[in-house]
């Protein structure tokens, strides 16, 4: 049965989750519909880009939660090493202990990158340049800082993979408490 949504932004995190399951090919309108239960013609309302649109808008609602979470507190803080613990927690929050899909990730992997390359790009870009920045902040030369931001990003990627594959939330938190223990030191 169709229901009353009165914002666009209402439907985003139904529409991430069916991304999340599916891919963006299996996230067909008729599962989108049925998961978000809304008619075709409420989603081409709110989307009138149809499910490219919908894909785009998810990507942004990410893109701002982790720029609000993540990204700016690295870059604005004061204490590196408490926005860094910061972030560790927010990832674990956000990916629930390795449970959820990176949704940007899975985009990157798959023949829509191409399709939503800018926003997968400058997801990826912004982390490491704001992780490496704070530990800059923390001592750490450029090079260093730069190679332990980008090992990071890859060790949380990989390990979201490797959870999922095994159906073990402990490698998830085992990889946050290791790369804790590679920025503090």
């Amino acid at each position: 049965m169709a229901k009353m949504v009165s914002e666009r932004a209402d439907v985003l995190p139904a529409l991430a989750e069916v991304f999340r399951e599916h891919g963006f090919e299996g996230a067909s309108l008729s599962l989108i519909s049925q998961r978000t239960r809304l008619g075709k013609g409420s989603l081409y309302h709110f989307f009138p880009g149809g499910k490219e649109e919908m894909a785009s808008a998810v990507l942004e609602q990410i893109d701002a939660w982790f720029t609000a979470t993540v990204f700016r507190p690295l870059r604005e803080a004061t204490e590196p090493m408490r926005a860094i613990d910061g972030m560790l927690q927010a990832v674990d929050d956000y990916f629930q202990s390795g449970g959820r899909v990176c949704l940007i990730g899975a985009f990157a992997l798959g023949d829509t990158r191409d399709r939503f390359a800018q926003q997968i790009r400058s997801y990826f870009a912004t982390w490491s340049t704001v992780l490496a920045e704070a530990l800059m902040r923390l001592g750490r030369n450029d090079e260093v800082a730069r190679n332990l931001a980008e090992d990071t990003l890859a060790s949380i990627q990989g390990s979201l993979v490797l959870t999922r594959a095994l159906n073990d939330p402990h490698v998830f938190q085992r990889t946050l408490r290791q790369l804790k223990a590679r920025l503090v030191a």
